[in-house]
């Protein structure tokens, strides 16, 4: 198993820093003249960490604007097949005014419900004393459906103003993730080369863990799904991170919990917070191959468990799917799905 021990408190994003900056190859351009590499390396990690944070956001928002939508259809569809009732209803009805009247009148109640405004037939359904039985119980089940149908009416109404509200937030999650990832990208860029390969070396050096956390068991798999999730996590090592991905070419860290354990036949919640919630909570001495760890004390960063003290993950932008120890930040969570 990985020693825990950590030589220096360096963050596991700046490793994405220098790699992502290694590949800019920006003219070093200070975008802080009082500030000291050490001050805009921890500036880097801030800034990773917000824009995780923010990614959560993101997928929070993004996965109820999807069930919104999901509800929405269904709204709509049952107002369209609400309307077609009403339509044969008004059509049997309207036989029976076509026959009243050749005989010589026609009942007022039916000509106000055949009239263009239903809501004033509502107002006056005491007008049902004056038809026969029959057509009683048809109109009154004719006033349940345009009841009903005003209903889903305003139901779907609500429901799409809710999707717009939900679709201004993933909006403003994505501006606010793509603006620290821009700041985070100009600040490495102010580094010179030698700082983004001393930087790499120290957050290389930083992931052999910590020294505080409890010796971790030689542990099989929980179950056959567990280890199914295992097999479909290390398929994915070297693919990129993309914040917002669920695979399969690319993941941010929830994405590749949802497309991992997808492979094994279970369905998980598309944020790291919610995955937290997703199972049993269990001590991190006891973890097993395939089980979720969170991260944080607000669960913005997640992986799973692979055995021999190590998680894969997808670190953060600019960096690959990989393996790094269970102990690399802070608020170790494990849950077993």
């Amino acid at each position: 198993m990985a020693s825990h021990r950590r030589p220096a408190r360096v963050t596991v994003l700046t490793a994405a820093a220098a790699t992502a900056a290694t590949a800019l190859g920006a003219v070093p351009a200070s975008a802080d003249p009082s500030g000291t590499p050490e001050a805009t390396r921890a500036t880097v990690d801030r800034l990773y960490e917000e824009a995780e944070r923010a990614t959560e956001g993101y997928n929070k928002a993004d996965e109820r604007a999807d069930a919104l939508r999901r509800t929405l259809a269904q709204a709509q569809d049952g107002v369209a097949r609400g309307q077609e009732r009403i339509n044969r209803m008004r059509g049997a009805l309207g036989s029976v005014a076509g026959a009243q009247y050749r005989s010589g009148g026609i009942d007022p109640a039916l000509a106000l419900l055949l009239s263009a405004d239903p809501d004033s037939y509502l107002d006056r359904a005491s007008v049902l004393d004056r038809v026969s039985s029959r057509q009683g119980a048809a109109l009154s089940r004719l006033r349940d459906e345009l009841r009903a149908s005003t209903q889903k009416r305003s139901e779907a109404r609500r429901l799409l103003a809710e999707l717009e509200r939900s679709r201004t937030q993933v909006a403003a999650h994505k501006r606010t993730v793509e603006r620290k990832l821009a700041e985070a990208r100009r600040l490495l860029a102010s580094l010179t080369a030698e700082e983004r390969e001393s930087f790499d070396r120290d957050a290389r050096a930083s992931r052999s863990g910590r020294d505080d956390l409890p010796p971790l068991g030689d542990l099989g798999p929980a179950s056959s799904r567990a280890a199914a999730a295992v097999v479909a996590a290390r398929s994915a090592i070297g693919r990129p991170y993309v914040w917002g991905a669920t695979g399969p070419s690319a993941f941010d860290c929830s994405g590749l919990m949802v497309w991992s354990y997808r492979q094994a036949g279970i369905s998980l919640p598309r944020t790291s917070s919610a995955q937290r919630y997703a199972g049993r909570r269990v001590p991190l001495a006891q973890a097993q191959p395939g089980d979720l760890v969170t991260y944080r004390d607000d669960a913005s960063h997640v992986g799973i468990y692979a055995g021999d003290g190590q998680v894969i993950h997808a670190p953060y932008p600019g960096a690959r799917v990989r393996y790094d120890p269970v102990g690399m930040m802070s608020h170790v969570t494990v849950t077993r799905v």
